[in-house]
């Protein structure tokens, strides 16, 4: 899945910018802020990414708790 691919890529750019390690492996089910380890400016750098990437704002309508929410937003 090309999406998922991105959206780690994506993920993991955020996760080293803040000196965390970067991962192998996102899942539908991870939680962005709890799983993720994702603050609120992460999410709005990430939203940044993706909107530049995929053209869509996807936390534009609703709040965001997982990478399926955000995968399902860019469908």
């Amino acid at each position: 899945m090309a999406q998922l691919d991105e959206v780690l890529h994506e993920i993991n750019r955020i996760r080293s910018a803040t000196g965390k390690r970067a991962l192998a492996k996102v899942f539908a089910a991870d939680l962005l802020r709890e799983d993720l380890e994702l603050d609120s400016l992460d999410l709005a750098e990430l939203t940044v990414r993706l909107q530049a990437k995929f053209g869509v704002d996807v936390f534009a309508k609703r709040n965001l708790r997982t990478v399926g929410d955000v995968l399902e937003e860019l469908r």
